[in-house]
């Protein structure tokens, strides 16, 4: 009996195409940083072995925005290939928010990522008028960690919504003080 796999087209990697290379675009967001070293080991992995992955973009304007492959994308255009393998995600979704929250998803269920980077994606966020339970649910965090993350961005800022005691009051005598 033959497996029944129409299920399949709903999983982008069952889309994987080639697009020139100038139509994928780097995002200004990527929160995760390679070493040389290892830089050099993808590079000598595509020209050795290929691609194995296709690179994850969410379709824009003027073409595609790296989602997952900021990397791959990288050593492509250094060694100068005029196609790379994609699969488009979120077609229905436009905003920008989307796109980091997916980015994040991919990078934090592989890796580490730097953690100044990762306080200006929880700022962006935030400005983006994310909440920070959408946040937490959305970039597969804790409720305390988006908080430490946003106090190494800035307090004033982010906690700029928030309303706080006036326990108390600064004086200008010196005896206010004692």
């Amino acid at each position: 009996m033959e497996d029944n796999l129409s299920w399949t087209k709903d999983h982008p990697v069952s889309r994987v195409q080639w697009v020139p290379i100038e139509q994928i675009f780097a995002n200004d967001y990527n929160p995760n940083s390679v070493a040389p070293p290892e830089m050099k080991l993808l590079e000598i992995s595509i020209q050795s072995d290929g691609f194995t992955q296709p690179i994850v973009v969410w379709k824009i304007e003027k073409g595609y925005e790296v989602v997952d492959g900021f990397h791959r994308h990288k050593i492509g255009q250094k060694i100068r290939l005029s196609h790379l393998p994609i699969v488009v995600v979120n077609k229905d979704r436009k905003d920008k928010s989307d796109r980091i929250a997916s980015t994040i998803r991919h990078n934090r269920a592989r890796g580490k990522h730097q953690v100044g980077a990762m306080s200006d994606i929880v700022l962006e966020l935030s400005r983006r008028n994310w909440n920070d339970k959408k946040i937490a649910n959305e970039l597969g965090m804790e409720d305390d960690e988006v908080l430490r993350l946003k106090q190494i961005t800035g307090l004033a800022e982010l906690f700029s919504d928030r309303e706080f005691s006036e326990a108390w009051e600064a004086g200008t005598d010196s005896e206010d003080i004692l």
